[in-house]
């Protein structure tokens, strides 16, 4: 059985919370077809392996907008990369090398949501350095594993933030508590996230919108 065969629904249900939709799918050879002309234009320079990731990463989305009540459309890029996504819906795509997801939500319940996945493996030593601050490695005892950990947590993070905020993030302006579920950014703004370890490193950053009181 590989990794890729190994039930991850059940996870990702797990770190759901209530009006995120997540859904995943295995990456196919032909999921390149999957790219509509508004969204190809975007990845005319990219390899095959990219574009079929992106359009196995379309095809979970637009599954996904249908259980929104919304038709299934083009989702092209930004030239800052982001998803554009349709009116009143936020959302985010990731893939690794097997696995693409989607996750989507209601503008009016959430301001922004990030998703990353990562393959159930420990990162490289060298790079805890990069990704991981002091304080953070002191609280994952360098664990490599843990440490992977952190990185998908900060891309999910990055992702979410970045469309309000239009600011690139390195690894070290973001403080993450894994046991915590929260992050802080640049010691100015706290992030909720939820992750799932096994059988794959999946990680959900969300920004509830603000209640009409």
């Amino acid at each position: 059985m590989t990794t890729a065969s190994l039930p991850l629904q059940p996870a990702i249900d797990a770190i759901s919370v209530p009006g995120v939709l997540i859904d995943h799918r295995v990456i196919e050879d032909g999921d390149e077809l999957a790219l509509l002309p508004e969204e190809l234009k975007a990845f005319a320079g990219s390899v095959i392996k990219v574009r079929r990731a992106s359009g196995a990463a379309r095809i979970v989305a637009r599954n996904l907008l249908l259980r929104f009540g919304k038709t299934q459309q083009a989702i092209p890029r930004s030239t800052g990369g982001k998803p554009l996504w349709p009116e009143g819906i936020v959302g985010s795509m990731a893939h690794d090398a097997e696995i693409a997801l989607a996750a989507i939500a209601a503008r009016k319940d959430f301001l922004s949501i990030g998703i990353d996945v990562e393959p159930a493996e420990p990162l490289a030593t060298d790079l805890l350095d990069i990704v991981a601050t002091a304080k953070e490695r002191e609280r994952i005892r360098d664990d490599p594993y843990r440490g992977r950990v952190l990185f998908a947590v900060k891309e999910a993070i990055y992702k979410a933030v970045y469309p309000l905020d239009g600011v690139f993030l390195d690894h070290h302006d973001v403080e993450v508590n894994l046991r915590g579920g929260t992050a802080v950014i640049r010691k100015e703004r706290t992030i909720k996230f939820q992750y799932c370890a096994e059988p794959r490193i999946v990680a959900l950053a969300f920004i509830p919108a603000p209640r009409v009181t």
